[in-house]
């Protein structure tokens, strides 16, 4: 139910954001005054915000059908955009709807109309062919990192999704990346570009570790060892060799989650959800970790493959340093091999032989409850406190799903804490709470 329009300063008082950045000051003044907005600023610097807040203007609270659709190319986009929308609070209804979830799941979500729809190229297109809403009321549409839809071979969706959209009279198309066409079926009219790719974050530091042999997992582990405990991506170009790596650092101890295109989407979530909470400080991942997940401040990439092209190099260090914080980047390479000439002239990191260290040293628990059940964050926190007997420190990042939440707790205190917690109420629920 819509209880009244909250202000900006509401919103990112809410979301914990103190001001806005130039660049999102900028694209908002843009989106709010012109049709054709397109946004482009590296990847993690708040980008989803900036068209975020200037859409929520123009949701009217007496329209009852979908107003404004947002197109992405993955599924841990569509998630993302869907949780800070809910966490700004605004009391419009919002969905995420991508492929590997099940359709009747759509069909109930947006049964009762969202008035923001978010989803990627297929599964909207889907919907829309099946006239599974009204599409008279949508005047917006934003295509989130758009040249990453057109590259993953969406293009005869987004067509379809054009054309099936007759009554769009505002576009804003962001990305990451410069120089990218903008096909003639998107319609473009003088649109005004709001450019901040220029503004590169001079804080990442790119370095040269040399592995004497092809077979880099020894100086890898070496490596990550050198980097102490601290949180990066390890990028590799194919899922068997993330196995290889994975099955290589639990033979040595090192926690760690891994994220590719062949994994389950439960899978997928449960590992973002595990790097953002602690109980991994490590993600092996493929370039679909380059952009569009929501992970937390990333001290360290380290590129166990480099990527074929120029711009997924860019994307994949952009995980890093962002937001004028500082972080660094690694190329790990084998002397025998020649380097692309766009990783350029790198200086050599000299490692320091050190022990491994314990990394994790939390864990995450599942409750079978969540947003639907009425259950918040702080009924959480109050079971795990009163009941649970856990102290502050021992309780870690709660995230609340719309049927579930995580929670992250201390490692030595789960046992303990499981017996007292599990099978009890949350609200009217009984959740079961058990480990992820």
């Amino acid at each position: 139910m819509f209880t009244g329009r909250k202000s900006q300063q509401a919103i990112l008082s809410k979301l914990g954001i103190e001001k806005l950045s130039p660049m999102q000051i900028e694209a908002k003044e843009a989106i709010e005054s012109m049709d054709n907005v397109i946004l482009l600023s590296p990847t993690g610097t708040g980008k989803t915000l900036a068209f975020l807040l200037p859409l929520l203007k123009e949701l009217d609270s007496n329209c009852f059908e979908i107003q404004n659709v947002i197109i992405v190319p993955s599924r841990e986009l569509a998630i993302q955009i869907e949780q800070v929308f809910r966490e700004m609070g605004t009391g419009f209804k919002v969905n995420a709807v991508y492929g590997g979830r099940s359709g009747s799941k759509d069909r109930l979500d947006i049964k009762h109309r969202p008035a923001v729809l978010i989803g990627t190229p297929g599964r909207v297109a889907d919907h829309l062919r099946r006239e599974a809403f009204k599409t008279t009321d949508i005047k917006t549409l934003v295509l989130d990192e758009f040249d990453k839809s057109l590259e993953v071979g969406f293009e005869n969706e987004m067509r379809e999704i054009l054309e099936l959209l007759p009554r769009v009279n505002k576009k804003i198309l962001t990305s990451a990346t410069q120089g990218v066409s903008i096909p003639g079926f998107v319609e473009l009219t003088n649109p005004v570009t709001v450019d901040y790719l220029d503004e590169e974050i001079s804080q990442l530091a790119v370095k040269l570790v040399i592995a004497p042999s092809k077979d880099k997992l020894d100086k890898l582990l070496e490596l990550i060892a050198h980097l102490e405990n601290q949180n990066g991506i390890i990028f590799c170009n194919f899922k068997d060799s993330i196995q290889r790596v994975s099955e290589y650092l639990l033979e040595h101890n090192v926690s760690h989650g891994t994220f590719y295109g062949g994994m389950e989407q439960g899978e997928r979530e449960r590992a973002l959800i595990k790097f953002r909470n602690g109980t991994h400080q490590i993600l092996l991942a493929t370039d679909l970790a380059a952009r569009g997940i929501d992970v937390p401040e990333i001290n360290f990439i380290i590129h166990y493959h480099l990527p074929n092209r120029s711009e997924e190099f860019t994307h994949r260090n952009g995980r890093t340093a962002r937001m004028n914080s500082h972080g660094s980047a690694y190329v790990l390479h084998c002397a025998e091999e020649t380097l692309p000439d766009f990783v350029g002239n790198l200086p050599v990191e000299q490692l320091t032989k050190k022990p491994l260290q314990e990394r994790a040293d939390w864990s995450t628990l599942f409750i079978s409850g969540g947003r639907k059940d009425k259950i918040s964050k702080g009924d959480i926190a109050g079971l795990f406190f009163k009941q649970g007997n856990l102290s502050k420190g021992e309780l870690g990042v709660i995230e609340l799903k719309n049927d579930c939440a995580f929670v992250s707790v201390k490692s030595n205190a789960v046992d303990d804490l499981l017996p007292k917690v599990n099978n009890t109420r949350l609200k009217k629920k009984k959740v079961r709470i058990t480990i992820a």
